[in-house]
């Protein structure tokens, strides 16, 4: 249930700080000024360069905490089947002579 939540939250603020990222205006203008020029000024009022600053820290900040959350959280989580369940080894019989010995690879006696 948490796992889900912190995923969840993960990909909103991986999604905001896409937006944000892309709302702001760089050397060629940004995506911004595919829309109109100045619509983000009228959008988010006289200081959109304060606010998308900001914006793009918080999203930032949250995305590298759920991140780490996340990875803590499958590192504690994610066993390998190897390790939860011991392995045995077949037996091989051979006719009536009982169970056959292991044979090393590196021996006289493996056969290739």
């Amino acid at each position: 249930m948490l796992y889900g939540l912190i995923i969840a939250i993960h990909v909103i603020a991986s999604l905001v700080l896409i937006a944000v990222i892309l709302l702001q205006a760089g050397r060629g203008g940004g995506l911004s000024e595919t829309f109109g020029g100045s619509s983000t000024q009228t959008l988010f009022g006289t200081k959109t360069s304060l606010f998308l600053t900001r914006a793009t820290a918080a999203s930032a900040i949250i995305y590298i905490l759920t991140c780490l959350t996340l990875a803590v959280m499958t590192g504690h989580r994610g066993r390998s089947l190897v390790m939860q369940s011991p392995m045995t080894a077949p037996i091989a019989q051979q006719g009536a002579a009982g169970t056959a010995q292991p044979v090393s690879p590196f021996s006289e006696d493996a056969e290739f």
